[in-house]
C-alpha cells in the first residue's frame, strides 16, 4: 500500500477533501469488497504518480457511514472526483487505471 493514499473519515473528510487545493480522488471502499481489493494497486499507483498535484483518498464505508451517505454510496467500488469541494465525476465498479487516470487529468 502507497504511503501517498490518504485515509479520511467523517471527521476529516471536509479539511481532507473538500477544502483541498488539489483535485482529490476519492474511492468508497470496504475491506469485504473483492472489486475494491482489485483496484487497490491501481490507487496506490496513482497516489505515487499524481502526487503534488492530485490526492487518492480512501473512505471505508462501514467506519465513516455519515460520508458515505451524505454521498449517497450505494453500490462499491464508488469512485468521486472533487474540486474545490465540488463532485466534479463519479465512477461505480472497478475500472482501470487509465480511466481513472482520465478523471484526474480533466481535473487538472
Amino acid at each position: 500500500m502507497s504511503d501517498k493514499v490518504i485515509h479520511a473519515g467523517d471527521a476529516d473528510f471536509e479539511t481532507t477533501v473538500l477544502q483541498s487545493d488539489e483535485p482529490v480522488l476519492v474511492d468508497f471502499w470496504a475491506p469485504w469488497c473483492g472489486p475494491c481489493r482489485i483496484i487497490a494497486p491501481a490507487l496506490d499507483e496513482l497516489a505515487e504518480s499524481y502526487a503534488g498535484r492530485a490526492k487518492v483518498v480512501k473512505v471505508d464505508i462501514d467506519q465513516h457511514q455519515a460520508t458515505a451517505l451524505k454521498y449517497h454510496v450505494r453500490s462499491i467500488p464508488m469512485l468521486l472526483l472533487f474540486k474545490g469541494g465540488q463532485v466534479q465525476a463519479t465512477q461505480i465498479g472497478a475500472v482501470g487505471k487509465a480511466q481513472l487516470a482520465q478523471m484526474i487529468d480533466k481535473a487538472l
